[in-house]
């Protein structure tokens, strides 16, 4: 016979109630405990971390003039760099090679080119043709004004011998040596020949007006084949290129012997009497660059001052390249290419609070500020303005006195506050 577990329960006495809230009293009390450890050692982390002051940068915030301005990169490059084209599908021969130092006027490369000779050629021998015809028309011309002056003095002979004839018959008719016939006879041989004189005259007169026009129509079209000659023999001169300015050869496009197609750049001179700089600005401060403003390049440790001549209208990498020209003189020594720092001076303000710039601008994003009162930086809102180099405008947040950590404020951890120890 299988017995059952009966024998073995026990009976176990009840807990007393006192002992119950005793137990949930406790447990209230640990959850206190742990939420007011947690704030304590919230309140701890922000506001009881302490940095020695070493670490840290602190500046005074003072009233003065704030002078924008903006620090860049660049470089030297010529003001006058012309690059050098074919005029006509040809075959390059170069004269020079790139680093050469030449002069304005000297032949760098001379381009051989078969049609603009062709073209030369058939232009000169049309030329010569017309200026044969010229002097042909001019023979012509001379030779049918004498025929029309001989007419018209045949003519004019003709009127003096009817002239003559008719006086006699006008002085003879009285005495009835002629008849009344033969004197109206000689009178209308008169008229005749008046009339055929002055017909001669005003022929050789349009006789002349049409030579003269023929000549000048066969000159104006010398002229215009002399232009057309010109231009090709303007082409054929330009197949010899010259350098337009005293410079050195920087680049070769093209190998020697090499045949191109017109409009081809073969190289580029590299005037390096007048050179500029060229900055690279961030695209952040176009908005408020002008040309003519002030620039200080700083060159091998030397500053001289310049003047913006040019922005580029186009953003290349948040990069707008601006052009610097030499306030006066050149400095000498400079080379193509060579590196340079400049600074762009925008605008003075003055009688503004400053304050000195540091990482703090970049780090707490122009917002906070830590302000240091009796060795404990506390951490305040402010707003910042107009920034430069060195310096940082304060709209409001802070007053003229106050002491500002302007560097190490990384290491705060945005803590409300920061005790600063020695």
């Amino acid at each position: 016979m299988i017995r059952d577990t009966s024998g073995q329960d026990a009976v176990i006495a009840a807990v007393p109630v006192w002992r119950q809230k005793k137990l949930v009293a406790g447990m209230v009390l640990a959850l206190v405990l742990v939420i007011a450890c947690f704030f304590l050692f919230r309140a701890f982390a922000n506001g009881s971390k302490s940095i020695n002051a070493s670490r840290i940068k602190i500046a005074q915030v003072t009233r003065g003039t704030l002078v924008r301005d903006v620090a860049v990169n660049g470089r030297m490059v010529a003001a006058i760099s012309p690059t050098l084209y074919s005029t006509a599908s040809s075959t390059v021969t170069l004269k020079v090679k790139a680093g050469d130092m030449v002069k304005k006027g000297d032949i760098v490369a001379e381009l051989e080119s078969p049609d603009l000779t062709n073209l030369l050629k058939r232009e000169q021998a049309n030329y010569d043709q017309l200026e044969a015809e010229v002097g042909r028309q001019k023979i012509l011309a001379r030779k049918q004004k004498l025929i029309a002056r001989r007419d018209a003095d045949q003519a004019e002979i003709e009127r003096v011998t009817a002239a003559r004839t008719f006086e006699r018959f006008e002085k003879a008719g009285p005495s009835g040596v002629i008849s009344k016939i033969d004197y109206m006879r000689a009178q209308d041989a008169l008229k005749t020949a008046e009339i055929r004189a002055k017909h001669a005259e005003a022929a050789t007169s349009l006789e002349n007006e049409d030579v003269d026009l023929n000549l000048k129509t066969k000159s104006a079209q010398l002229e215009q084949q002399r232009l057309v000659r010109d231009d090709a023999k303007r082409k054929v001169e330009e197949l010899r290129l010259k350098a337009p300015v005293d410079g050195m050869v920087g680049t070769l496009s093209v190998a020697n012997r090499s045949v191109v197609a017109a409009n081809t750049a073969l190289m580029t001179l590299v005037d390096l009497s007048q050179l500029e700089v060229e900055l690279e600005i961030p695209e952040t401060y176009v908005a408020d660059l002008g040309l003519g403003m002030t620039a200080e390049i700083t060159i091998n440790g030397v500053t001289t001052k310049g003047k913006l001549s040019a922005l580029s209208p186009e953003v290349v990498k948040n990069q707008v390249l601006a052009r610097v020209r030499f306030d006066g003189a050149q400095p000498s020594g400079l080379r193509q290419s060579q590196r340079v720092s400049a600074r762009l001076l925008i605008e003075e303000k003055p009688n503004v609070l400053m304050l000195a710039r540091g990482p703090f601008v970049e780090s707490e994003g122009g917002r906070f500020v830590y302000v240091v009162d009796n060795n404990m930086a506390i951490r305040r809102p402010f707003k910042l303005g107009a920034t430069s180099i060195s310096a940082v405008e304060v709209v409001d947040g802070l007053k003229v006195g106050d002491k500002v950590v302007v560097a190490g404020t990384d290491q705060f951890e945005n803590a409300e506050k920061v005790s600063l120890n020695n």
